[in-house]
């Protein structure tokens, strides 16, 4: 995680956008966030990965989006 300034921001963006590929960067103006710069796809990869393991083995794909689907 970085922090840095609105003006630091303003003077260095390309390098910003490379660094918040790997890492967030937030982003203070007189003293408070304001921002966060991410990557769009890390927060994908997190939740996928968090719900690895969540179907029970003995179910297929089809009948635990079935089962989803009939509780709406």
């Amino acid at each position: 995680m970085s922090s840095i300034t609105a003006t630091e921001l303003k003077q260095n963006l390309g390098k910003y956008l490379l660094l918040a590929e790997t890492e967030d960067v937030y982003i203070s103006k007189n003293g408070r966030i304001v921002a966060k710069l991410s990557n769009p796809y890390v927060d994908k990869i997190a939740l996928v990965e968090s719900l690895v393991g969540i179907i029970p083995a003995d179910i297929t794909l089809e009948e635990a989006r079935e089962e989803r689907l009939s509780k709406i």
